[in-house]
């Protein structure tokens, strides 16, 4: 099983070069607190830590350090600098999406997965998340899969495939 799924009866799957169906469950947790990043349609932050602990938090739970480096660059992209110390409820929602995006690039994931990122937003943080995250596939070469219903914003994808009641009714085959 994969994270509560059984596995498929034949193929590969290789990410960063790496079988993960060869992977065993504490090698799969790994991967996955390493490797993929995830943006929330309703953020989930923690309403007790500011803007860089939750950015921070993948970081901390893994035990590793920060780098300080790659917080301030993600900050100043995200115009988060001036908000560091906030806590998400003093922030607006386009701030606290891109607080979530900053948490999910944190740790350089091979992967992305963006579940209705724009969902709770206005028409203009819906742009500037949209710019953000294809910035992130262009500059930093991640993999965004993003689920939306807001067809404007599929257009904007290098590749969409469309599913409707579990099945994959356009764009399966590339």
């Amino acid at each position: 099983m994969i994270g509560g799924v059984d596995r498929p009866s034949s193929g590969k799957v290789f990410i960063e070069g790496k079988d993960i169906y060869k992977f065993n469950n504490d090698e799969l947790a790994i991967f996955r607190r390493r490797q993929v990043g995830l943006i929330y349609q309703f953020y989930n932050l923690i309403p007790i830590l500011n803007v860089e602990e939750n950015i921070t938090l993948p970081i901390d739970l893994d035990n590793r350090e920060v780098n300080k480096q790659k917080l301030n660059e993600l900050l100043k992209l995200l115009g988060l600098e001036n908000r560091r110390k906030y806590l998400p409820n003093e922030l607006s929602g386009g701030q606290q999406q891109r607080t979530a995006i900053a948490r999910s690039m944190i740790t350089n994931p091979s992967i992305i997965l963006a579940d209705e990122p724009t969902g709770n937003l206005d028409s203009k943080s819906s742009d500037e998340i949209i710019n953000l995250l294809k910035k992130s596939n262009r500059d930093y070469k991640q993999t965004i899969i993003m689920i939306t219903h807001n067809l404007e914003i599929a257009k904007v994808a290098d590749r969409v495939i469309k599913i409707e009641d579990g099945k994959i009714v356009q764009g399966g085959d590339k």
